[in-house]
């Protein structure tokens, strides 16, 4: 079965991390230090939504900025939402029209 995106084209993923970064008063060099990331590029990337963080990485940003892993991608976890409500609504229309 082909996946189909609902709402959103994911070339860029939004998120919260550039706002957070500049609350905290880090730079992207200070950030790469924290995590263990090798340059400040990777964390260009992950701000600009190029590129996405490992799980464990994304917890650690979270930690360094004193949130939660959901306020850092609140614009992603809304598009998720939807899609996962489009996707419930579709199964429950099949289920009145082939009962199981």
């Amino acid at each position: 079965m082909k996946e189909e995106k609902v709402g959103y084209n994911y070339k860029t993923i939004p998120n919260n991390l550039r706002k957070f970064r500049k609350m905290s008063g880090y730079t992207q060099k200070q950030v790469a230090f924290f995590l263990g990331v090798e340059n400040a590029g990777m964390i260009s990337r992950w701000e600009k939504g190029s590129r996405f963080p490992s799980p464990v990485n994304i917890f650690r940003l979270a930690a360094l900025y004193h949130t939660m892993v959901d306020a850092l991608y609140f614009s992603l976890l809304r598009v998720v939402r939807k899609e996962i409500q489009v996707r419930r609504d579709e199964l429950e229309a099949r289920r009145r029209i082939l009962p199981e």
